[in-house]
């Protein structure tokens, strides 16, 4: 298949654009490069257009004629959505909506769509399942939840296709090297634990340590980065073959403290991890992680990297390579 992949050229976009090319099929990136990367995009060509930029978009969809999309493009960053919501509906709804017509126009009726556990807010009841109810704490979980309903109502009116994978906490690099993760002002957790241990950043901020958990530092599920590309791919086979469409947790269920990922990431690099403690963020939940027997059940999916030294290692990799 021709699979378009909107933003391609960031994190996780560009691992499955990989996970695509090795299944046999054709990725082709569509991507503003505003927070992408050019050398990411390895596994097919790269249209520079902004999903909000219709007619441009239209245009590319004509000459490429896609068999099916994965949405990845958005703005990601919860602190940031909370500064300039605008912005975050503007790129992340009216440029999903732009993305919707566009393939209407093209006749492709099949989407992948790249969600959110910020869909949750704060959970009443642990692990998360798909039936939680989904109360986002932020703009940037709202308009992941926006573009979800957007999913279902077009899917009733307009036949499409799709799945939404709400992520808990994306991790690592790619095993091979080839590409990571890269973001300027960096938000995550593990690679600002690289940065301060590799001295390159620093000191790191624990948020928190006050929480009901065992160390009382927050708790979360990471799931290693190649893990969340190649549910994409299992969950674009799920639709080909005519599976219902429907949104589907992704996470390993295991959660870890970010004393936790210290440690680990101290373990691993043999280095120690400056960190000062700070106050919590407001809105920070104490304990976040997935229940994903669904996409066990429905995609087959099991993580190949479940452990979290090994979604370090890579990312450590990935991190002294680039230095």
């Amino acid at each position: 298949m021709r699979v378009a992949v909107i933003g391609g050229a960031g994190y996780i976009g560009s691992h499955a654009a990989k996970a695509l090319a090795q299944a046999g099929h054709e990725p082709v990136v569509i991507d503003n490069l505003s927070t992408g990367h050019r050398e990411a995009v390895r596994w097919g060509p790269l249209h520079q257009v902004d999903i909000r930029d219709r007619s441009t978009l239209e245009q590319v969809f004509a000459s490429v004629r896609p068999d099916a999309v994965m949405h990845f493009a958005a703005l990601a960053y919860v602190g940031d959505s909370m500064r300039d919501p605008l912005a975050y509906y503007d790129t992340n709804v009216a440029g999903t909506v732009s993305l919707l017509q566009a393939m209407r126009k093209a006749d492709c009726s099949t989407i992948v769509f790249s969600s959110s556990c910020a869909t949750y807010g704060i959970p009443d009841s642990l692990p998360i399942t798909e039936a939680s109810p989904q109360r986002p704490t932020n703009p940037y979980g709202e308009t992941k939840l926006a573009c979800e309903r957007l999913l279902h109502w077009n899917g009733i009116t307009h036949g499409t296709r799709w799945m939404a994978l709400r992520y808990f906490n994306a991790a690592g690099a790619d095993p091979d090297g080839e590409i990571g993760e890269t973001h300027e002002p960096e938000p995550h957790l593990i690679p600002l634990a690289l940065r301060a241990a590799a001295g390159t950043g620093a000191a790191l901020k624990v948020m928190g340590t006050d929480y009901p958990t065992p160390d009382g530092t927050a708790l979360r599920d990471y799931v290693h980065v190649s893990d969340l590309a190649e549910a994409h791919v299992l969950a674009l086979q799920h639709l080909v073959a005519g599976g219902p469409s429907r949104a589907v947790n992704l996470g390993t269920g295991t959660p870890h403290s970010v004393l936790g990922v210290i440690r680990t990431v101290e373990a691993v690099t043999g280095r120690s991890v400056p960190h000062e403690l700070a106050d919590r963020r407001p809105g920070d939940p104490p304990e976040l992680w997935a229940d994903a027997g669904l996409a066990r059940s429905l995609l087959s999916w099991v993580p190949r990297y479940p452990a979290l030294d090994r979604m370090v290692e890579t990312a450590w990799s990935w991190t002294t390579r680039i230095r």
